[in-house]
């Protein structure tokens, strides 16, 4: 399981001084990003040397407890499955111990053409 901290500024909240529901997404996208990150995976080298880039297929949310300005924030992201030219990913949102936003998101992998690709090797040895 992969943890990345980030800090609610103001510009993520909405009028009420709660995160404005989209945000999370911002959220979790850079969580996932940082999780690439970690397994040592370049994604700007990946697109350049395989032409195959990630993108979101599925996604269910549920927002339990709004993060407020300045709440730190703990995005865990854990592996649900993957296989072929698909991930499937839970992503939640914390404050201390409190879930704030879960999700599960389907990611699929994708070639230059935009048609599915198999999981890059990298990623898949990275997972195993």
């Amino acid at each position: 399981m992969h943890s990345f901290e980030c800090r609610v500024y103001y510009e993520d909240t909405d009028l009420a001084g709660i995160v404005y529901y989209a945000n999370y997404l911002k959220f979790i996208e850079r969580a996932r990003s940082e999780w690439v990150r970690s397994l040592g995976i370049d994604q700007a080298q990946l697109k350049a040397d395989t032409g195959v880039v990630f993108a979101v297929r599925h996604l269910t949310a549920d927002y339990l407890i709004p993060a407020k300005f300045d709440d730190q924030l703990t995005i865990l992201t854990e592996v649900l499955d993957a296989k072929g030219a698909r991930m499937v990913l839970d992503q939640r949102v914390l404050r201390g111990d409190a879930v704030l936003f879960d999700a599960r998101v389907t990611l699929v992998a994708i070639g230059a053409n935009g048609a599915p690709a198999r999981l890059p090797q990298a990623l898949r040895a990275a997972l195993a």
